[in-house]
């Protein structure tokens, strides 16, 4: 399949791999979506058909992750980044909330909602640069938070709660951008997911949102903009302003798609399988290392190293020209991420580890 297209294995962390499948039926619909006479990219929101396109998208998620009916789907703009702000400005009612710091992402978030209210760092580990998740099961959960916040894969650290915190009955909020749909997931243990779609489901520009019914409020702040407000968008069906249409329908096959593969029980296995394969290279490699410990690995990013700098730059030059890209790890930490996501088929990892074996023993 790859070969047919002259593609290249992309491990990139996001905007990330796509199912070719869903790519050939966008491409087969590009002029004329389903006798429309047009694109989806042309077509008004307002329109039957458009409507459509969005209502079914929402109900094959429903069923992908049994999303009980007292909780709002939202399809919305601005990533994961506007949603620092959006969780805060709707869920701060005694002002207080708790945070766990596992990475970047999470740092960010922290430091953007510490201008709505009392944020608490209960959590973090930073103090080995993000490479573990700290023990959650009794945090200082302060007892006016309004929530507990936690990026549940780290993506740029390579780190993934296996278990989740005990919020001591308060509101569990989770960035799960880039573990969406990796596998199964218990909606009612949390009171807001919400994931950029560019890692794991869609193109870039479409962010999901699932909250709880009775954390919707029309009564936030006057100052709070208009566009944050979780209860205007679900009023209104996620229609409230023109929403991203293309992206939410490419979501739309990847949801379909999921479920003629038999859905997240079984992309779970596939994922497994996936990362398996490159983390038992990794830890009998004499060369590469994996930089998280291992109870707390993602199965969606994996990091690694040489140890040498020099080395990491000569691996990414080679292993690019091979066709395997977008492997150097994020600026802020350097060496090398392999990001495993839904799409990548198992043969591209399969001939990563080739390349490294074959780098290995010629270096």
């Amino acid at each position: 399949m790859q070969d047919k297209y002259k593609r290249v294995y992309n491990f990139s962390a996001g905007p990330a791999v796509l199912p070719v499948e869903v790519l050939e039926t966008a491409r087969d619909e590009m002029l004329n979506y389903q006798g429309s006479g047009m694109s989806v990219m042309e077509m008004s929101h307002r329109s039957k058909t458009y409507d459509n396109i969005i209502k079914e998208a929402e109900k094959d998620l429903r069923e992908l992750i049994d999303i009980p009916q007292n909780y709002k789907v939202l399809f919305l703009q601005g990533g994961a980044h506007l949603q620092f702000s959006a969780v805060p400005v709707n869920l701060l009612k005694n002002g207080v909330a708790d945070y766990i710091v596992t990475g970047q992402w999470a740092k960010k978030a922290y430091v953007e909602a510490q201008k709505y209210g009392k944020i608490n760092k209960v959590a973090t580990s930073e103090d080995k640069n993000f490479s573990y998740i700290p023990d959650c099961s009794d945090l200082d959960i302060d007892e006016n938070a309004d929530y507990v916040y936690i990026c549940e894969n780290n993506t740029i650290y390579g780190t993934k709660f296996w278990t989740l915190p005990n919020t001591k009955g308060k509101v569990l909020v989770s960035d799960m951008s880039s573990c969406f749909l990796s596998e199964p997931v218990d909606v009612t243990k949390y009171g807001l997911i919400f994931a950029g779609v560019q890692k794991n489901v869609g193109p870039a520009g479409v962010q999901i949102v699932i909250v709880r019914e009775d954390l919707l409020s029309d009564e936030l702040p006057k100052w709070a903009p208009t566009m944050l407000n979780y209860k205007i968008h679900a009023d209104k069906d996620s229609l409230y302003n023109t929403p991203p249409a293309y992206g939410i329908y490419i979501c739309g096959l990847v949801f379909k798609w999921l479920k003629k593969l038999g859905g997240l029980k079984v992309m779970k296995e596939i994922n497994e399988k996936k990362a398996k394969i490159l983390y038992d290279f990794l830890d009998g490699s004499k060369l590469f290392k994996g930089t998280v410990e291992k109870n707390s690995r993602s199965l969606m990013n994996i990091p690694f190293v040489t140890g040498s700098d020099e080395m990491d730059k000569k691996f990414i030059e080679e292993v690019t020209k091979a066709g395997l890209v977008q492997l150097k790890g994020h600026r802020s930490v350097g060496g090398m991420r392999a990001s495993l996501y839904n799409a990548m088929p198992i043969e591209g990892v399969i001939a990563l580890v080739e390349f490294m074996k074959k780098f290995e023993s010629e270096n």
